[in-house]
C-alpha cells in the first residue's frame, strides 16, 4: 500500500523535486562548506526540458529577466541563463514528458521589489496568483516573504518572492 506521499508525487514528480531542491535549496550552504572542506561539491546548474526552446527561452529571459550566458553548443537546442554567480539554469529542447506538475516542485527567484515585478507581469499579461491558486494574490509567508507564482511554458512552477 503506498503512502500519501507516493500516491501524490509521481516517481517523475519526486525526481523533479530533488533535481530542483538540490539546484536552488543547497547552493549557499555548498558555498559555505567547501569553505571548510576543499573536495566539497558545490552546486552549478540545473537544466529543464523544454517542447519549444524558443518559446521557454523567451520566458526565462522576458519574463523571469534571466540574462543568457554563453555555452559551449553550437547548436540550437541548448540556452543556458545567468541564475547566480557561478549558476546557471539550462534549457534544452526535447521530447519532454507529458505531467501535470505540482505547485510544491518549483523554481524559485527573489526579487528586490514584488510590486515592480507584478506590475512587469501585470504589462505582459502573465499569469500569476498564490499558493492556492487564487489569480493576482500575493501569498505573505510565516516570516513576512511575499511570494507568488506561475508558469513557465511547459508548465514547470516559479516562485518570486521578496527574500532578502
Amino acid at each position: 500500500m503506498s503512502t500519501p506521499l507516493k500516491s501524490s508525487f509521481s516517481k517523475l514528480t519526486r525526481i523533479n523535486f530533488w533535481i530542483i531542491f538540490f539546484a536552488f535549496a543547497l547552493p549557499q550552504l555548498c558555498n559555505a562548506q567547501s569553505k571548510s572542506n576543499p573536495n566539497q561539491p558545490v552546486f552549478n546548474h540545473a537544466a529543464l526540458c523544454a517542447k519549444n526552446l524558443k518559446k521557454t527561452a523567451d520566458f526565462y529571459r522576458n519574463v523571469i529577466q534571466l540574462q543568457e550566458i554563453h555555452h559551449p553548443f553550437n547548436d540550437t537546442v541548448h540556452v543556458w541563463l545567468k541564475i547566480g554567480e557561478g549558476l546557471a539554469l539550462h534549457i534544452i529542447q526535447g521530447e519532454c514528458p507529458t505531467t501535470v506538475h505540482d505547485i510544491g516542485i518549483h523554481l524559485c527567484f527573489s526579487v528586490p521589489n514584488l510590486d515592480a515585478f507584478i506590475h512587469h507581469l501585470d504589462e505582459m499579461n502573465i499569469p500569476y496568483g498564490n499558493w492556492t491558486g487564487q489569480p493576482k494574490k500575493i501569498q505573505l509567508r510565516a516570516d513576512g516573504v511575499k511570494q507568488i507564482y506561475l508558469q513557465d511554458p511547459d508548465g514547470f512552477w516559479v516562485e518570486i518572492n521578496d527574500s532578502k
